[in-house]
């Protein structure tokens, strides 16, 4: 794509774009930029032009410019002059103090011919469109004073407003919200997305998100090395198992769950079925012999094994064609269960450790982490929601040094040498090796019992297939947010097995190009 300087329009970027940046990473691929020769103010005219394009498209010709000191406040000084050259009648209400401008954002305000008024909520009484420059993605104070107030005053005003970079108040790396924060209609941000624009609450403040190039090119990314991405097909597609017209069933391999007692048999079936309709070949249920007639009168494809304590699974595991091994949806917890995650953990295969698996080892995280150091390079899969976690990785959840969701999914992941997926509406995927992919297409309505147990299925059927560990995680949440929007409002866990069709079909067609 490119950028022509002094055009009144910029294009938005297209592409997968799979990169999130963070402020820090952003920073350095302006200063490369800059560097390779071109102008700090090119960029800044280019990211101007691109938030006129977007106030362009709405209805209103009143416009106020909310501006801040810094460079935010340059391209909505850039914005405002673009958007009077167009017939709007701009405004442009400033906080701070004009007179300590520097650098680019100085000569972007000395471009601009129209008033600045000292910043006053009043201001905003009887616009059509806000555009908040007030502050960019580096935010990492609270907001206090006349910055807040006029933060308050977007908010009530009613009318649209679209954000420069990102809603100011929100920090674009952890997405926290420093006091207050702009809800944005619509956010224009530069090059690639920021942490923060995915990861809550910052997400839920964006409103619909542009991304604009401004001259920034992608050969930049290969010094910066961003070792977090938005989570989709364009992410693992190239490693998603596609059936081949000369496979057969077991070479899709052999996903095993294994159930709790007779009371608590439903959340393995959900994992084992889920784990069939991720692709597995086979699925088998390890059943405790109290459980045995009833997960055998309730499943049909999925096949139903005696396996009793931890001796017995060790056994059953060793058949290497059980390539892919659940833990702890409706297992209880204690010392039995923490038995069969040491064997699990001690076969060959892939093991997901869900639920009372994870609960399990509240009270000895080390011996779990070691175990799993031990691995060998096998796949081992963490799936903990929020008090899991907490109660797994109490050093981590309790250090105020972890600001983000992002940073606990990523040192959970360093120390316990597994694949670690954080739930939530922006449900973290992090490697031991420094990757990690955060997810934005979870509904409301997939926040419903037993979704995690068919998460964690979904995982080890893709595992089973030979997908490895962190791809098989990522690309399974993913394709859990797609079935639950695919089905829609009412779902219940059970739903969501039975909507993968539909998205595989959407898959394989449009990202895989299978049929």
């Amino acid at each position: 794509m490119s950028v022509l300087v002094g055009v009144d329009s910029v294009a938005v970027m297209t592409g997968a774009m799979t990169e999130l940046l963070t402020t820090a990473e952003m920073a350095e691929a302006d200063r490369l930029t800059i560097a390779a020769g071109i102008a700090g103010i090119a960029l800044m005219e280019n990211a101007g032009i691109a938030v006129a394009d977007v106030v362009s498209s709405l209805e209103g010709k009143h416009v106020v410019v909310v501006a801040g000191p810094g460079n935010n406040g340059g391209d909505g000084f850039v914005a405002a002059r673009h958007l009077a050259a167009r017939g709007c009648a701009v405004r442009v209400s400033f906080v701070g103090d004009r007179a300590r401008l520097k650098g680019d954002a100085a000569q972007a305000a000395a471009r601009w011919s129209g008033a600045v008024d000292a910043a006053h909520p009043e201001q905003l009484a009887e616009c059509d469109i806000i555009v908040d420059a007030l502050f960019g993605a580096g935010l990492d104070r609270e907001v206090t004073g006349v910055a807040r107030a006029m933060i308050e005053a977007m908010n009530a005003a009613g009318v649209p407003v679209v954000a420069v970079d990102l809603p100011s108040g929100i920090n674009g790396t952890t997405g926290a919200v420093m006091g207050v924060a702009v809800r944005a209609s619509q956010t224009v941000t530069f090059f690639r997305r920021k942490t923060g624009h995915l990861l809550l609450p910052g997400r839920l403040h964006c409103g619909a998100l542009t991304v604009a190039g401004i001259g920034i090119s992608d050969s930049v990314l290969a010094t910066i090395k961003p070792q977090t991405f938005a989570n989709g097909p364009a992410l693992w597609g190239e490693r998603f198992p596609v059936p081949k017209a000369e496979g057969h069933k077991y070479a899709r391999g052999h996903a095993v769950v294994i159930s709790g007692g007779l009371s608590s048999t439903g959340a393995a079936r959900l994992a084992a079925r889920a784990a069939l309709r991720a692709g597995a070949g086979l699925a088998t249920l390890a059943s405790p012999r109290e459980a045995l007639a009833v997960n055998a009168a309730a499943s049909l494809a999925v096949m139903v094994r005696p396996v009793d304590g931890a001796a017995e699974l060790a056994a059953f595991l060793a058949d290497k064609r059980h390539n892919a091994v659940v833990l702890g949806p409706g297992g209880g917890v204690g010392e039995a269960m923490r038995e069969q995650v040491l064997a699990a953990l001690g076969s060959e295969a892939a093991v997901v450790l869900d639920a009372d698996a994870l609960t399990s080892f509240t009270d000895a995280p080390e011996a779990l982490f070691s175990t799993i150091a031990k691995q060998a390079g096998r796949g081992v899969v963490l799936t903990p929601h929020d008090g899991e976690y907490a109660r797994l990785f109490k050093s981590i959840s309790n250090s105020p040094e972890v600001k983000s969701k992002l940073e606990k999914a990523r040192l959970a992941a360093r120390v316990s040498h597994a694949v670690v997926l954080l739930k939530g509406a922006d449900t973290v995927v992090a490697s031991p090796d420094g990757r990690a992919a955060i997810a934005d297409n979870a509904p409301a309505y997939l926040a419903t019992a037993g979704a995690g147990d068919v998460l964690a299925g979904m995982i080890a059927g893709l595992l089973a297939q030979g997908m490895p560990a962190y791809e098989a995680a990522s690309a399974a949440v993913w394709l859990h947010g797609e079935a639950a929007r695919e089905f829609g409002p009412g779902l219940i866990a059970e739903d969501l097995p039975e909507a993968l069709p539909a998205v595989y079909r959407r898959l394989f067609a449009a990202s895989l190009g299978a049929h």
